[in-house]
């Protein structure tokens, strides 16, 4: 049996934004993204104008890790923050403080990037879409 497990994150209308921002602050490459207004169309569930360019899904590259994100369809609660945290690790504190910096842009520092029993340089920042990063390097 194989088994991955993947974060999948919602977003509240500015999934493309943030496809984006993913793919500058973590390096990602973006394997596919499709917004509601490309899928194909129902004539019983005709896609609203408002819905036509959010993400319906986007499929991202991190290293050898996947992100998903899809944005809400409009109207549909969306809840920011601490229902999703992810864990970046990285085997150099260079790459680790570029990222954390790229993340903490419009977001909030939980814990800074520093050096802990366990990382050379491990910090906690939840970015400017409400989702929390524990950034971490290999251990010493």
């Amino acid at each position: 049996m194989s088994i991955s497990l993947s974060a999948y994150l919602v977003t509240d209308g500015n999934g493309a934004e943030a496809v984006e921002f993913y793919k500058d602050a973590l390096g990602a490459e973006v394997l596919m993204s499709q917004t509601f207004g490309e899928a194909p169309s129902n004539p019983d569930y005709p896609t609203p104008e408002e819905a036509k360019n959010r993400i319906m899904h986007a499929h991202l590259k991190v290293g050898s890790s996947d992100l998903m994100l899809s944005d809400t369809f409009p109207g549909m609660p969306h809840v920011k923050g601490n229902h999703v945290t992810i864990s970046i690790n990285v085997t150099d504190a260079s790459e680790a403080k570029t990222i954390f910096n790229k993340l903490q842009q419009g977001g909030e520092v939980g814990m800074p990037l520093q050096e802990t029993f366990w990382s050379p340089a491990y910090g906690q920042v939840t970015d400017k879409y409400g989702v929390t990063f524990h950034v971490s390097t290999a251990g010493q």
